[in-house]
């Protein structure tokens, strides 16, 4: 019991002594470390709390930062596209001719390809007046039925392009109903805004295009825009006007929508944005080849910068301008297929070719002279009219009989 207590007495204990050592060790240290501190300041003597909470100044100070420097972060290569080369434009004149283009955001588009096919040539213009988020189907946004002998009047064109659908596909109040695209009730309404405007620009004698609306990246889109251009294309054929189909230019030999293909040099391109809706530089310019060969004929140009073969209005005596007359064309007479010239010739210039007896064969002169040909000695047809050989002379043998016959 007594060993039990002094154990227990001990462990008591245990904690102090712990202690006093610890205080002793720190002690120790102390003592070490106070000649150096009584060196740098004399005058303050040296206690334990300054082991804990040293003074400012002799505090570690914090490395320099130029001593690790930062490495500096990689930064990711920038790719830069390179810039377009930009189609230099030239001044043009006052008495430019215009072609108005009319309808939505794909017809801006035309415009600007139209603007790089006519931008070296200062007589002709191009005024882009279309209305983004127009169409048929809103025409409380803007109806261009109406509006369009107002901008005749001011724009005077020399012809006009129409391009529009790609915001048609939505309700349209009929009425006082509101109806499905594309149902029996909406595409008659169609029709007849469709029509009432084809309707205003033959009236004003001003020859235009109807430019047809190319494929886009969503399926359903894309069988709206079919038929579509189906309604387009009756309007303007019934109403003097002539329809241009861009379908295939946008398209696959599948007939599925495409966003890259053939520019107009033949060099794959970028056609439509990532959208699937609007389009490229490339696919602008494209727009403008399929409408540029039938706007050079009403224009009367022979290329794009060539001046027109005919003033833009009358002249001014007041007579209709007259065309040029037409070049000649000469022609040159039919040559034989055996004539030697055809293939340089065979004799010297000017030589006289001999004359040939003409060739006349047996047929022709039986069916035609009623002579027959001399027949072959031997021959089936020959019955004694031919002559005999002559007998061999005396005293010569005759030639044995090869053929085995019997001799008389």
């Amino acid at each position: 019991m007594a060993a039990a207590s002094r154990l227990m007495a001990t462990l008591r204990r245990l904690p102090l002594l712990l202690l006093a050592a610890a205080v002793l060790l720190v002690g120790t240290a102390a003592a070490v470390h106070v000649p150096a501190f009584a060196q740098e300041e004399e005058a303050r003597p040296w206690s334990l709390r300054d082991l804990f909470f040293p003074r400012r100044s002799e505090r570690v100070a914090p490395l320099p930062e130029d001593r690790f420097p930062a490495r500096p972060k990689k930064k990711k290569p920038v790719v830069r596209k390179p810039a377009e080369p930009q189609v230099p434009v030239v001044e043009k004149t006052t008495d430019a001719r215009t072609i108005l283009v009319i309808g939505d955001f794909i017809a801006s588009g035309l415009a600007e390809g139209l603007n790089e096919v006519f931008a070296n040539n200062p007589a002709i213009r191009v005024a882009d007046k279309a209305k983004g988020s127009s169409g048929f189907v809103r025409d409380d946004v803007y109806n261009w039925p109406l509006e369009i002998s107002a901008l005749l009047a001011t724009e005077k064109p020399a012809v006009v392009i129409v391009m529009m659908g790609s915001n048609d596909r939505q309700q349209m109040k009929v009425g006082e109903e509101r109806e499905q695209p594309r149902t029996e009730v909406w595409t008659k309404a169609y029709e007849l805004r469709t029509e009432a405007l084809a309707k205003a620009l033959a009236a004003s004698r001003i020859p235009y295009l109807w430019v047809g609306m190319p494929a886009f990246k969503t399926q359903k889109m894309t069988a709206d825009m079919l038929a579509f251009n189906g309604i387009y294309r009756a309007a303007a054929e019934t109403y003097s006007g002539e329809f241009v189909d861009i379908w295939d230019g946008f398209v696959d030999e599948n007939g599925a929508f495409v966003s890259t293909g053939p520019d107009v040099n033949g060099q794959p391109v970028r056609l439509r944005a990532d959208d699937g809706i609007n389009l490229t530089r490339g696919g602008k310019r494209k727009l403008a080849f399929y409408a540029e060969k039938p706007l050079m004929k009403i224009l009367g140009l022979s290329t794009p910068t060539a001046p027109a073969s005919l003033p833009a209005g009358p002249l001014p005596s007041g007579q209709p301008p007259t065309p040029a007359a037409p070049m000649p064309v000469d022609r040159t007479e039919p040559i034989a297929l055996g004539d030697p010239a055809l293939d340089g010739g065979t004799e010297l210039l000017g030589a006289t070719q001999p004359s040939k007896p003409a060739l006349i064969l047996p047929g022709e002169k039986l069916a035609v002279q009623g002579i027959a040909p001399a027949a072959s000695p031997g021959r089936a047809d020959d019955f004694g009219g031919s002559a005999k050989p002559a007998p061999a002379a005396s005293g010569t043998p005759a030639a044995p009989d090869k053929t085995g016959a019997l001799q008389p």
